[in-house]
Parts: structure tokens; C-alpha cells; sequence
């Protein structure tokens, strides 16, 4: 038995994206995919933002740039919007992307032992960055601590507060107390809710010290923001723009968005117009998001070829999990699923119980599918309860 055709299959089945299937499905949208291999190549980051309808196959895209960049040697790392990581709260998502960031050829997340694989100069570059460029002095005193010390506690702590789990100023200054019996003086407090763009430019540095050809972030579902209460949108959309200007040239951000967020939330619930009368709100940034995401080009749907080549795949695939040979091919396969259900994702999930009765009766009977009609995210706003 094949056990990852197997894998591929049902995954394919279950209709949740993988990487694997991005690496073994990367033949489709050639021209989107050359686009953004440019684009990586060109030693300009910047955000860019895709649009699609659900199930056809914005984190499929995703997972393919994933493994793009990694074959291009850049660190990745992977978030998707939630209610439990909200872009309202920019060190929530940090910390939710500083778990699941992968460097090149490792199969697990991770990235804390970096700072101590540098050499001397790349070290003392990095320390002086954290000194001089970012708001807060705190990443210089915890980087000049992670290098003096060897106690597994101290190190641990240094490591964990990289990773998104910050150690409080007090806790820092009792650490480099302890290695260097020396004192701490902050040039500013370190607050998470207004500084954690110095962790999102400081691991930008350290990557680019380590070698590293770029930092690639891919949010997911972002069109959660539409299901946040009004203020907290207004948030929402103001760390966004942080993001897409925070500047740095090796940090490249990909964002993928239902495509009818412009239409349904911007103006279904006149984004614009609570805008104009929000109190206290700097507006600049928030417009400028709301012109980013109505800026995002819809993924196109796959053409008749591009469609026969994925089903012909899948046919490949499914013979080889099952050690089969399909009376059938991918023409076949094409004229069956593609009047089955608007989806891609639906029409995928048709191929694969087409082969599967195949497989187990030698023929097969009428296949049906229907659709949702409404997507969560398109619910009243649903307040948080600092809100209430």
C-alpha cells in the first residue's frame, strides 16, 4: 500500500487543505503562482492580499507559496484568524504565528535557538539593531542575557519570551541582575499591546543574520475580522495597516480574505460611514485598509485544462492508495464532477466517490451535492466582551 497517495487521498476527501497537498497540487493558477514567485525573488516585501469564494482554494494557495518559499530558503510562518487570534490584538497574533513559524527543511516549528547559531558579528549587528531601531530597548537586554548565560531557567525564559510568552520588565531585570549583577534601565516600558511590532521587525533582522533569504507570513481566513463588533473592527483595521507598512525588505505577507468581505462587511455594515463618526479614531490608516482589501484580486477559477490536469492527478493518486487500475480517465473524471456542485472543493470530493464506488462495486451510481448558503462570518457582529 502507497500510505501517502493513502494520506493524499483523504486529505483530499476530507476537504482540509495540507501542505502536502499544496506541494503535490501546485500545478493549477500558473500564472498567479509565477506572479508570487517573482514577487518573493524581488527583495521588496510587501503585503499583498487574495480573495475567493469558500472551497476554492485560497488555502490551497497558501500552502503552496508555503512550499515555494521554503524551496527559495525563507523562514515561513503560518497564521490563521480567529476568534482566539484576533487581528485586533496584534501580540495574540504574534504569539499564535511565533508557534507556528518553520525554517527551511525542518518539518517542526521553531526558530529560538537562532540567536545562539550567529557569529560574534552577526550577533553584536543584531544586538545593536535592537538597541537603536525599535521603539523599546527590551529585545537588546534579553539578546545580551541569552548570550551570557548557560542555566537552563534563564535560557528558557529568554527563549519562551521570543516566542511570543513575554516575560514582564521586572522578570527581565531580575534575570540580567543574575547573570551580570548589574541593573536595568529601560529607555521605555515595554507594553505588548503598543510594542510588539519591535518582535515582528527584530525576528525580520535575525533571520536575515542567520542567512535566511526572506520571511514569508501567511494569514489565513482573514475575513474574520467581519465577525468582530464594530469598535474592535476598527482595531482590527488599524493593526492591519500596521502590518502592510511595517517597512521591512525581507518580510514578505500574504493574506487570503473571502471575496465578498468588500461587499458584505465594508459596505453591507458602512465600515465608512461608523468611521466618519468613530470619536477619537485616526482614520488614515483605517482607510487605507479598507482600500487594501477592496483592492484584492479574486482568484480566478481553474480553466478546463487546469481542471483535467488536478483530476488526472487525483485519478494517479487514488490508483496508486488502492493498488488499482480505474476504468476511467481524466476527461472522464472532468465531465462527471464539473456540473456537480459549484465548489472546487465540491467537485474534488465528487471525483474522489466517483472512484471510490468504482473501486468497491464496478460501477457507479448518481453522485448529488449541494452547497451552504450562508457563511458564518456574514452573522450580526458579535461583540467581545470588552465591548459589553
Amino acid at each position: 500500500m502507497d500510505y501517502e497517495a493513502r494520506r493524499v487521498i483523504e486529505a483530499l476527501r476530507s476537504g482540509i487543505p495540507s501542505r502536502t497537498i499544496g506541494a503535490c497540487f501546485s500545478g493549477a493558477r500558473t500564472e498567479k503562482l509565477a506572479e508570487l514567485s517573482e514577487w518573493l525573488d524581488s527583495g521588496n516585501g510587501s503585503a499583498k492580499m487574495v480573495a475567493g469564494n469558500y472551497g476554492e482554494g485560497k488555502t490551497h494557495l497558501l500552502n503552496t507559496v508555503f512550499n515555494m518559499a521554503h524551496n527559495k530558503n525563507m523562514a515561513v510562518s503560518t497564521v490563521t484568524l480567529s476568534r482566539e487570534t484576533p487581528l485586533n490584538s496584534l501580540h495574540l497574533v504574534y504569539q499564535k504565528l511565533a508557534l507556528n513559524t518553520y525554517l527551511p527543511n525542518r518539518e517542526q516549528p521553531g526558530f529560538a535557538n537562532l540567536p545562539d547559531k550567529l557569529g560574534p558579528l552577526e550577533t553584536t549587528a543584531l544586538q545593536l539593531y535592537a538597541a537603536k531601531e525599535l521603539q523599546t530597548d527590551k529585545l537588546y537586554y534579553l539578546m545580551k542575557a541569552n548570550g551570557s548565560t548557560d542555566n537552563p531557567e534563564h535560557k528558557f525564559a529568554l527563549q519562551a519570551d521570543l516566542q511570543g510568552d513575554f516575560i514582564t520588565s521586572a522578570h527581565l531585570k531580575k534575570l540580567y541582575k543574575d547573570i551580570f549583577g548589574e541593573r536595568v534601565s529601560f529607555s521605555a516600558t515595554f507594553v505588548r499591546s503598543r510594542h510588539v511590532e519591535d518582535y515582528f521587525r527584530f525576528l525580520s533582522r535575525l533571520f536575515a543574520l542567520s542567512g535566511l533569504s526572506g520571511w514569508v507570513i501567511l494569514f489565513d481566513e482573514a475575513e474574520h475580522i467581519g465577525r468582530l463588533g464594530r469598535k474592535t473592527r476598527l482595531a482590527a483595521y488599524a493593526n492591519l495597516a500596521k502590518l502592510i507598512h511595517l517597512g521591512m525588505g525581507n518580510v514578505y505577507m500574504l493574506f487570503a480574505m473571502h471575496a465578498s468581505y468588500a461587499q458584505e462587511v465594508i459596505e453591507g455594515k458602512d465600515e465608512r460611514g461608523y468611521l466618519s463618526s468613530a470619536q477619537g479614531v485616526e482614520t488614515q490608516p483605517i482607510e487605507e485598509a479598507l482600500k487594501f482589501i477592496e483592492s484584492a484580486p479574486e482568484l480566478t477559477p481553474l480553466s478546463p485544462d487546469e481542471l483535467k490536469d488536478t483530476f488526472g492527478k487525483i485519478l494517479d493518486f487514488h490508483k496508486r492508495a488502492y493498488d488499482w487500475t480505474p476504468h476511467t480517465d481524466a476527461a472522464a473524471l472532468y465531465e462527471i464532477a464539473r456540473t456537480r456542485g459549484f465548489l472546487l472543493r465540491t467537485k474534488i470530493r465528487v471525483a474522489i466517490e466517483y472512484l471510490d464506488q468504482l473501486l468497491q462495486y464496478g460501477d457507479a451510481g448518481t453522485i448529488t451535492s449541494g452547497e451552504l448558503d450562508q457563511e458564518l462570518y456574514l452573522e450580526d457582529d458579535i461583540p467581545l466582551p470588552e465591548e459589553l
